[in-house]
């Protein structure tokens, strides 16, 4: 997937002028996009889309409109974008009660590393988390981590072959998993280029 540019974002008064339309249309979109695996795991998978309007919409809050500052948060947002031979996707820990929720994240240290995709039949690929910066230390890990999965060419061919998808979780406190739903699949097989052939 090709990195976003000035080019592509709308400037303030025009966004102002596109948004409800735009806003529909991303939450349609996000629809397939997101994975609960039980309570209370939940994947936000990102991509072109998705990260174009997290962009227009931190430009409008904070009313961003010179061209070194909007380069800025196109630095930050670009790398949640995924590559074409992988997928990337925000991960959340949600509990409603405060108190569950700091005895849960101190149970769960080193979680983000525990999380896993299986295409078919291929071996499960464990994600890669926090590469901007570290969430977790030894007493507890945080509510919010970003997660990237790289995927070879024989699960790109599974996957265009119609092979089931399955994400998971192998940590002692949170063993979980859950299968994809067609559309699910289909949102993230467009996030991936196509398998190189030999």
């Amino acid at each position: 997937m090709d990195k976003l540019t000035r080019q592509d974002l709308w400037s303030l008064e025009e966004y102002a002028q596109r948004r409800a339309g735009f806003r529909q249309q991303v939450l349609d979109h996000k629809r397939d996009l997101q994975l609960t695996l039980g309570e209370p795991l939940r994947l936000l998978f990102e991509d072109r889309l998705t990260i174009q309007y997290q962009i227009q919409e931190m430009l409008r809050i904070e009313r961003v409109f010179e061209p070194d500052a909007i380069q800025e948060e196109l630095d930050a947002y670009n790398p949640l974008i995924p590559d074409g031979r992988n997928w990337k996707a925000t991960m959340l820990l949600e509990y409603a009660d405060v108190n569950v929720r700091r005895r849960a994240l101190a149970e769960l240290v080193g979680v983000e590393h525990k999380v896993w995709v299986q295409v078919g039949e291929q071996a499960p690929v464990f994600a890669i988390a926090d590469e901007d910066l570290e969430r977790s230390d030894e007493h507890k890990t945080s509510s919010v981590h970003f997660l990237r999965w790289e995927l070879d060419d024989s699960m790109i061919l599974a996957l265009n072959q119609g092979a089931p998808v399955r994400f998971g979780c192998d940590h002692p406190a949170l063993t979980i998993s859950a299968d994809l739903t067609a559309p699910q699949i289909e949102a993230l097989r467009a996030c991936l280029d196509q398998p190189r052939s030999h």
